[in-house]
């Protein structure tokens, strides 16, 4: 079963953990991704951690994205990078507002992603195909899911080419996301952001971050687990499995694959998927 895969990272820290995520794009390279991104921290934290990645998975043979956020950052600043990417034969960008850095009181000259997606094609026209986000459960920071989705469609109008999702655990989620997208003759690739289940402490707490809901019943089972590492991957590899499965056959386009820098989630879903 063939369909487009892409797999996201965030910059190593240390040299160890830059050997480590070597071993982990060789890994996935073999299960022949579209792309692979990199994230970008708050207000620019890991600007350099982004630019080496991508461009160590670049000279891996695999067409990278680095994620660039808006928030906080200057024209200048982004003009640069942009430069810099182009010049190095990157063409694939995810395009984010971002968070400011804890503290930080200046939002800099950019207030929203579509604000930056526009000065990007001002900048460098068609040159980069640009992958935005987009919320099916709606932002934490938004008032209701329709001021979110007009947010998102500003997005797509701005020049956006694809969008990736927050992740999510409920199928109906995407398929009403992609109802509204039909209404509003949105016709980009909106592609499910997939998290794989492997430690249910830090999936609560990124979930209670970045505002996706895990279902009752599977916060249930999963509480019930307690430190049985083993079952909650069990049970997370079947749960994962078996949503992306359900995603692929209502039409989604593909699946982005939120890695966590890790090579056996990923890959025992797709294995799933494609036996």
């Amino acid at each position: 079963m063939g369909f487009p895969l892409s797999f996201e990272f965030f910059p190593p820290r240390t040299d160890k953990g830059r050997e480590n995520l070597t071993e982990v794009i060789l890994a996935l390279k073999e299960l022949d991704p579209e792309y692979m991104s990199v994230t970008f921290g708050a207000g620019g934290s890991t600007q350099d951690g982004t630019f080496e990645t991508v461009l160590d998975i670049k000279k891996q043979g695999v067409q990278s994205a680095p994620h660039l956020s808006c928030i906080g950052a200057e024209r200048e600043s982004i003009a640069h990078l942009l430069g810099l990417y182009k010049d190095n034969e990157i063409n694939r960008i995810v395009a984010l507002r971002g968070d400011l850095p804890s503290g930080a009181q200046d939002i800099g000259e950019f207030s929203y992603a579509n604000e930056l997606i526009e000065f990007i094609r001002s900048e460098t026209g068609d040159h980069f195909h640009i992958e935005v986000a987009a919320y099916p459960e709606k932002h934490p920071q938004a008032k209701d899911f329709y001021q979110d989705f007009n947010n998102f469609k500003r997005k797509v109008e701005a020049g956006a080419n694809a969008a990736i999702t927050q992740y999510f655990y409920n199928v109906d989620a995407y398929y009403n996301f992609m109802d509204e997208c039909v209404r509003h003759n949105i016709k980009i690739p909106i592609i499910p952001g997939i998290m794989p289940v492997t430690n249910y402490t830090q999936l609560l707490r990124f979930s209670t971050m970045c505002g996706a809901q895990i279902p009752r019943w599977l916060e249930t089972r999963l509480e019930a687990f307690g430190d049985d590492i083993d079952s909650i991957k069990k049970l997370g590899l079947d749960v994962v499995s078996k949503l992306c499965q359900d995603l692929l056959n209502i039409g989604a386009p593909g699946l982005h694959f939120y890695s966590m820098n890790k090579t056996e989630p990923c890959r025992q879903i797709i294995q799933n998927l494609r036996s």
